[in-house]
C-alpha cells in the first residue's frame, strides 16, 4: 500500500491545459483548450483517476482488500481498476461481459498482468450487475469485496470528477467530455457556476437513457437539479466502438495538427463533435471551451485491426 500516493490532493496533480492554435478556431472566434487529464498517470489515466480516487480511499477506510467491478472486454475502467489495484495494493476481480476469447485482447492481458482475476458471464446474467441478490451471490463466491459499479459510477466517482473543475484556472463558458456511463459529466455539472455549461458527447447509439442516469447520480450526490448541461447524441458513429473512415481521418488530422493523440471510442468522437458544432454555430462567438481529454488511449491497441496507418 502506498498511502502517500493515495492521499495526494487531486487538485494539485499536474494536468496540462493546452490552448489550440488553429485558423478554423480563429475564423469562428472560438477559444478551445484541451485539459490533458489523460496525462495524470500512465495507466490510471484521465477521468478514471478521478472516479477511483475517493473509492480507493473508502475501501481503505473500510479495510477491504479486494475490489470487484464490471466491464466489457475492452473496458477502460477494467484496465484502470487493475492498474490501481497493483499500484495501491488491492486484489482485483473483473466480471467481464460476454464469452472468453483466447488469446486475451490487450486490455484483458494487461489486467491479468496487473493481478486481476477475470471471470466471464453471459450478457443475460450481466444485466443483473446492480441486483443486490446477484451481488450477494458474488460475495458468497469471492468473499468480501469493495464493489465498483460498471464504469466506476457512484457518489464517490461524482465527487472525484467534481474536483476536475477546481483544477481549471482559466475562465470558460463550456466544458465538454465524452460520455459513456455519465459519471464524469455528473461531476462536472455539479462543479460549474451558473454562467457555465457542460456538454456530454454520448458514445452510445440511443444514449438518451443516460439523461435519467445522470440526473439520478446528481440527485444521489447533492440532491440538486441543474439545467446547465446537455447530452449530445449525434456523434456516436453507429454506436459504442463503431468507427468509420471519416472519424479515423479526423483523428489522424487532429494528431498531425496538434500533436495530441486521440482514440476513436471516446475522445475522437467528442472532438469531432466539438468541431462540427463550432462549424454549425452552436457556440456563441468569443466563447471559451474546455475539452477534457479523458484518456483511454489503451483502447487504440484493441482497435489496430480496424485502423489502418
Amino acid at each position: 500500500m502506498h498511502p502517500q500516493k493515495l492521499n495526494a490532493k487531486i487538485n494539485i496533480l499536474p494536468t496540462q491545459l493546452v490552448k489550440l492554435e488553429y485558423s478554423f478556431l480563429k475564423k469562428h472566434q472560438i477559444t478551445l483548450y484541451v485539459k490533458r487529464i489523460d496525462m495524470i498517470h500512465p495507466y490510471i489515466s484521465g477521468n478514471k483517476w478521478f472516479k477511483l480516487f475517493y473509492n480507493l480511499q473508502e475501501a481503505t477506510r473500510q479495510n477491504i482488500k479486494t475490489l470487484l467491478t464490471f466491464g466489457g472486454a475492452y473496458s477502460n475502467h477494467i484496465y484502470a481498476t487493475a492498474a490501481a489495484g497493483k499500484e495501491f495494493g488491492f486484489k482485483t476481480i473483473g466480471i467481464i461481459r460476454g464469452e472468453e476469447y483466447l488469446p486475451l485482447n490487450p486490455t484483458l492481458q494487461f489486467a491479468k498482468e496487473c493481478g486481476m482475476k477475470i471471470f466471464y458471464i453471459n450478457r443475460t446474467k450481466y444485466r443483473n450487475k446492480k441486483d443486490p441478490a446477484f451481488i450477494l451471490k458474488l460475495k458468497d463466491k469471492f468473499g468480501d469485496f469493495y464493489l465498483l459499479p460498471e464504469g466506476g459510477n457512484n457518489i464517490l466517482a461524482v465527487k472525484g470528477c467534481f474536483e476536475i473543475i477546481k483544477s481549471i484556472n482559466v475562465n470558460f463558458n463550456y466544458i465538454c467530455t465524452p460520455c459513456g456511463t455519465g459519471g464524469t459529466l455528473a461531476g462536472l455539472i455539479c462543479g460549474l457556476n451558473k454562467n457555465q455549461e457542460a456538454l456530454g458527447f454520448s458514445t452510445l447509439k440511443g444514449g438518451g437513457f443516460l439523461v435519467g442516469d445522470i440526473m439520478k447520480l446528481i440527485k444521489n450526490y447533492n440532491d440538486n437539479e441543474y439545467n446547465n448541461w446537455s447530452l449530445m447524441l449525434d456523434y456516436h458513429f453507429g454506436g459504442y466502438a463503431k468507427i468509420n473512415d471519416e472519424l479515423i481521418s479526423f483523428i489522424k488530422k487532429f494528431d498531425k495538427e496538434f500533436k495530441i493523440p486521440l482514440e476513436p471510442i471516446y475522445t475522437g468522437k467528442m472532438f469531432y463533435g466539438i468541431f462540427d458544432l463550432i462549424k454549425k454555430g452552436y457556440f456563441s462567438k468569443k466563447s471559451t471551451i474546455i475539452a477534457l481529454h479523458t484518456g483511454g488511449l489503451q483502447g487504440l491497441l484493441g482497435m489496430k485491426g480496424k485502423i489502418k496507418n
